[in-house]
């Protein structure tokens, strides 16, 4: 029976080394054939990819496993939405002609048995960050993107590739959880919920995954990631999970 909505995060899929990636993308496909037997949404909130951008007629190579199992999950009626990240926001139309995904530019607010979800990728949310900020606007832009496009995809990909290795090793040291009142999201979540009521925040970005409640029936979850947690969360109806995928046979998905 297909009653059961999955949401996972920041695979970084294509982040070298190489073999460290095709073990990762080797998880994920296993957690992705457990979970079809159930599912009946399948929610990827961003930084699915550790890069990716579409030119008119190139994509990055690679991902072969993992999109021919989204391509059969799509194929077994299992709705998928994709979240832009800040590593995967130049998602244009390749992924949702192909595999008939939604494709989701910032925050989805969701409705779904009788509560109410507020989902965001997380990047360039909650207070401070402006350098980050301004560069998201800058990276969205068309010119940025248009700019982009007129390099060579070697060139190109190489630069984002570099980049992307730069960025991720910035944040190495902030993977520890730093309390309520200074986990930025936790703050956004905080200050969303004085103004509209949400049963659960969902966020991604921050590598960290945790489940904390804001009140006694609004509670934020951070996905964390699948380099280090392989950890994602479950929605049967009743209750929000999260769970860590061990790629066993006893795992419980």
């Amino acid at each position: 029976m297909r009653d059961k909505v999955y949401f996972a995060s920041d695979f970084h899929l294509g982040v070298s080394p190489s073999s460290s990636a095709r073990e990762r993308e080797r998880l994920v496909v296993s957690w992705l054939e457990a979970i079809k037997h159930d599912a009946k949404a399948l929610y990827l909130v961003g930084d699915i990819f550790d890069f990716w951008f579409e030119y008119n007629t190139v994509v990055p190579k690679g991902y072969i496993r993992f999109l021919g199992k989204l391509a059969e999950l799509a194929d077994l009626g299992i709705e998928i939405t994709l979240f832009k990240g800040n590593h995967d926001m130049w998602m244009f139309s390749y992924l949702k002609d192909e595999l008939n995904t939604r494709i989701i530019d910032d925050e989805l607010i969701l409705k779904m048995d009788g509560k109410k979800f507020y989902i965001h990728h997380g990047d360039g949310l909650g207070p401070g960050d402006r350098k980050y900020k301004f560069l998201k606007t800058f990276f969205r832009s068309r010119a940025c993107q248009w700019l982009f496009a007129r390099l060579h995809p070697n060139l190109g990909i190489g630069i984002a590739q570099r980049w992307s290795k730069h960025s991720r090793a910035a944040n190495d040291e902030k993977e520890k959880f730093l309390g309520n009142e200074k986990e930025w999201l936790i703050q956004f979540a905080t200050y969303e919920l004085q103004k509209e009521h949400y049963d659960y925040f969902i966020f991604g970005h921050r590598h960290l995954p945790y489940d904390v409640s804001l009140s006694e029936n609004s509670r934020v979850i951070n996905l964390g990631e699948w380099m280090n947690h392989y950890t994602y969360a479950t929605w049967d109806g009743l209750t929000l999970q999260l769970k860590s995928w061990a790629a066993t046979p006893s795992t419980d998905q």
